[in-house]
């Protein structure tokens, strides 16, 4: 098998796990299913949860697309007549109590061809993290223990320097402060001298498999405290930001909108309501300002759950 098809063969089991997963937690809404395909090459299947008991909105898609590199990204790329293969999975949960936080994970697989089909490039990416509305600092650390970990049993350095790559991609330059509380960022992870490709696949997947165990044992903690318009309205402004990111910044929206993506399933990330509140600033000494100070500084949240 190779490493395309077995990577591929992860994902559909991992998404099967996930809607599994989230659907007995939400105890309500089940996903819908979607089979699309691109006309230039390839398709997905995308899965949606929609008004439930504990997730608003959600989605967790997979797809595997294949043709020639759109001339965008031969440019972005710095190559000429190439062609592609990408597969991944990618989700997005937006909870309907503010007091749970949304949650984005994507991991995907890239190749780069020449016109011999012969692959000229290869990498992982991928990562997961936590955008909280209301912040707990033991949901932080949680979520960043388990990543943590998954990292660990690969690489004793994995965890800091995806940590510290998370912080610094899902940064809103343009508000200057981060979308939420970070967890694992990586791309580009190519066959070096200490990793082989198959290494860098056994990474991913164990990363991919933790995210349940990050996850979960947040959203039933949190899932059932009472909240009120004024909690929801925050929530809502801070999706305006949620939104900002991923329009303004995000490479991986980007990417599926300059390779005619489907985009029913590249802006599936995007929460139902959000609000934009001309110059909003929460009241001084609120746990929402608490939460934009954080945002402004990010920490060191493993080591905090140990003081």
């Amino acid at each position: 098998m190779t490493l395309k098809d077995k990577f591929y063969h992860y994902i559909q089991g991992l998404q099967d796990n996930i809607t599994t997963a989230l659907e007995a937690v939400d105890g309500k809404a089940k996903f819908k299913q979607d089979i699309w395909e691109r006309p230039e090459g390839g398709g997905g299947r995308t899965r949606v949860i929609e008004n439930g008991a504990v997730f608003e909105k959600g989605g967790v898609n997979i797809s595997a697309v294949h043709g020639a590199l759109p001339e965008s990204m031969q440019n972005y790329f710095g190559v000429k007549d190439a062609d592609f293969f990408a597969c991944g999975l990618s989700l997005v949960l937006h909870p309907k109590n503010p007091f749970v936080p949304t949650v984005h994970a994507n991991w995907r697989y890239f190749e780069m061809y020449d016109k011999e089909g012969n692959i000229v490039d290869q990498w992982f990416g991928g990562g997961q993290d936590l955008t909280p509305y209301y912040l707990f600092d033991e949901d932080a650390a949680h979520f960043h223990t388990i990543c943590k970990k998954a990292c660990d049993a690969h690489h004793p350095e994995f965890y800091q320097k995806y940590k510290e790559r998370c912080d610094s991609y899902f940064w809103n330059t343009h508000r200057n402060e981060a979308r939420g509380v970070g967890g694992l960022f990586f791309d580009y992870c190519k066959a070096n001298e200490n990793m082989k490709m198959n290494d860098w696949y056994n990474f991913v997947s164990e990363v991919g498999n933790s995210f349940l165990d990050a996850y979960i044992p947040i959203v039933t903690k949190r899932l059932n405290t009472p909240y009120n318009n004024d909690h929801r309205n925050w929530q809502e402004i801070r999706r305006g930001r949620y939104v900002e990111f991923n329009l303004v910044h995000d490479k991986g929206t980007l990417f599926g909108l300059k390779t005619n993506g489907r985009i029913e399933s590249i802006l599936m990330s995007l929460p139902p309501h959000v609000q934009w509140v001309y110059d909003h600033a929460p009241e001084k000494g609120s746990e929402e300002e608490r939460l934009i100070k954080v945002l402004q500084h990010p920490r060191d949240w493993v080591n905090a759950s140990s003081t």
